[in-house]
């Protein structure tokens, strides 16, 4: 069993030294449960063939993504006649109950999205917003501007299917009802348990009956966030900027010592951005914009790779994310990644909303999260070919970068987690084939070291 060394993150969440990850048995069960499993070209990384005849028939597309849960939600979307944006949606509400750690409604994320129709690749950038100088008296750990569920809704306008409020229901019910601890949570859980838990809101979700922090397998039940879900899904995201929620949300959060106001929530928006192009034989690989992408430099990194060279890694950082890819049977693809700047944000949760606060980027020791996803289609066609995300602060960049190149090269999967830098983790999803049409060489695969799990299926 492969062991990763530890996260660095800045305060309050410091990491413990030399726990190693593991993934939990439970995990392994759910990949059994999805469509089937295969192996690509020689690799012995469990790849789930996007495409494998199930319980329904039709080709559907398929999800990977850092969170199994957030995955399985993506493919039900699909399954309901949902597009890969759709999918990526749903994924990204669902992992902000599932995985708030590295996704949440207090964080924020970008996107490459295709089009297939009308053969256009943009980004769409919803980072946690960094704050202005002046901050309210007793803001002792600056949270950054929520702009999650504000790109979530850009997002949707560039190929969504199925109505928004319905793509909110299933994290709703997460929330609400409950869900278990994954591997991946409680790894974070356990990383950063001691001052996670000091604050008291975030003690009641995230604390163990008995103490301390919940355990893989645990029920994790967040009803505040899930009456926040439900008014958003009734009243729309523009509830969270500029309604009674954002004013709870204003009030509560000085309280909590992030110090947000109406009026910065009011005006922060998601932007939909032209990407960074680089050619690739007859085809072409998209990167994010580098405003969008932070300091991951994942096109230049991507570069290096295809001439030969080392990538460079750059500083050490904090800024904990996590990944998200989509693709559906008309190819259209969308791959997403998501942060909080930190691991857990500023630890604290706003009390009556049970919004984790993400932490503002550029105050303190928190530097803005590297955020690193990749796109490929083919320059003539203009039909999808493959997408990859990457996490792991500074070798995120590499990670999306070194995925991408193995596709292209159509290299085992394993050896390119293999080159994979500490601490970064890769998601990949590959039509070698293209899409649409192309579907029976569709294969997706998330890192073995990490909590990851690639979904995909035919439909009835």
């Amino acid at each position: 069993m492969k062991t990763s060394t530890p996260r660095t993150v800045s305060a309050p969440c410091q990491p413990a030294a030399g726990r190693p990850r593991r993934r939990a048995a439970w995990l392994l069960a759910a990949t059994a449960m999805l469509s089937g499993c295969s192996w690509f070209g020689g690799s012995r990384t469990p790849t789930v063939p996007i495409g494998t005849p199930g319980y329904v028939t039709g080709f559907l597309g398929g999800a990977v993504a850092d969170e199994p849960r957030a995955a399985l939600v993506a493919r039900e979307i699909l399954s309901s006649g949902g597009t890969a944006v759709d999918a990526a949606v749903a994924g990204a509400f669902a992992m902000s109950v599932t995985l708030p750690s590295r996704a949440g409604i207090g964080g924020g994320g970008a996107c490459l999205v295709y089009n297939q129709r009308l053969r256009q690749v943009v980004a769409v950038s919803f980072p946690a917003g960094g704050r202005s100088a002046a901050l309210p008296p007793g803001t002792d750990r600056p949270a950054a501007i929520p702009l999650m569920a504000r790109g979530l809704f850009l997002l949707h306008t560039r190929g969504g299917r199925l109505r928004f409020e319905q793509l909110i229901r299933p994290a709703e019910d997460l929330a609400r009802f409950g869900t278990e601890v994954s591997a991946a949570l409680a790894e974070d859980l356990a990383v950063v348990a001691a001052p996670l838990l000091n604050d008291p809101q975030a003690r009641r979700v995230f604390g163990a009956p008995g103490g301390g922090p919940l355990r893989g397998g645990e029920r994790l039940t967040q009803l505040d966030l899930g009456a926040t879900l439900a008014q958003m899904r009734s009243g729309g995201v523009g509830e969270l900027y500029q309604g009674g929620l954002s004013q709870r949300l204003e009030e509560a959060s000085l309280l909590a010592g992030g110090g947000l106001t109406d009026a910065e929530m009011r005006a922060a928006l998601a932007e939909v951005q032209d990407p960074v192009r680089v050619p690739v034989g007859t085809d072409i690989a998209f990167f994010l914009p580098a405003g969008a992408d932070g300091s991951a430099g994942t096109a230049a990194a991507f570069q290096a790779i295809q001439a030969g060279g080392a990538p460079g890694g750059g500083a050490m950082m904090s800024g904990a994310s996590a990944g998200l890819l989509t693709m559906d049977s008309a190819g259209d693809a969308v791959a997403c990644t998501f942060s909080m700047n930190n691991l857990f944000g500023t630890g604290r949760v706003v009390e009556g909303t049970g919004v984790l606060l993400a932490a503002a980027p550029n105050m303190g020791t928190v530097p803005p999260a590297p955020l690193a996803v990749g796109m490929v289609t083919n320059r003539d066609l203009r039909s999808f070919r493959m997408a990859s995300a990457g996490t792991g602060q500074q070798a995120a960049g590499i990670a999306a970068a070194t995925m991408l190149a193995t596709a292209l090269r159509r290299q085992p999967f394993d050896s390119g987690f293999a080159a994979i830098p500490e601490p970064g983790r890769g998601l990949v999803l590959s039509c070698p084939a293209y899409m649409p049409g192309g579907n029976q060489s569709c294969v997706a695969a998330a890192d073995p070291r990490g909590g990851g799990v690639a979904a995909g299926s035919f439909a009835p």
